[in-house]
């Protein structure tokens, strides 16, 4: 079984940047893709950024050009970087990771809160 621990969360004022962190640890071999998710209230959960274990990004359309993703194989961990943050980011962020082994039974981590001020 795989745990995602998510950090990184806080509070920036609206133009400033933070750098979101996931390490998975227990059954990594299984893990495809890995990527973030987010959830404002009021909205329903949707994909950010996801990236593939040979590289490939995509991004939410609200995100581009302002955040990246990237990974570490090898420590099957996955960071975000966000910049030029709006009031609009501001949500409950979650990593996800992809069950190769079981297809459609993903790996989720608690969450973590961004918060952006105007």
């Amino acid at each position: 079984q795989v745990q995602l621990v998510e950090s990184g969360g806080g509070l920036v004022q609206a133009g400033g940047s933070l750098r979101l962190s996931c390490a998975a640890s227990g059954g990594i071999f299984s893990i495809n893709a890995m990527g973030w998710y987010r959830q404002a209230p009021g909205k329903q959960r949707e994909l950010v950024a996801a990236v593939t274990r040979g590289g490939s990004t995509n991004y939410a359309d609200s995100v581009k050009g302002r955040f990246t993703i990237s990974r570490d194989n090898a420590r099957a961990t996955v960071y975000l970087q966000m910049n030029s943050l709006k009031p609009d980011d501001t949500a409950v962020y979650f990593c996800n990771a992809e069950n190769f082994v079981t297809p459609g039974r993903d790996y989720w981590g608690k969450g973590t809160l961004v918060t952006v001020s105007s």
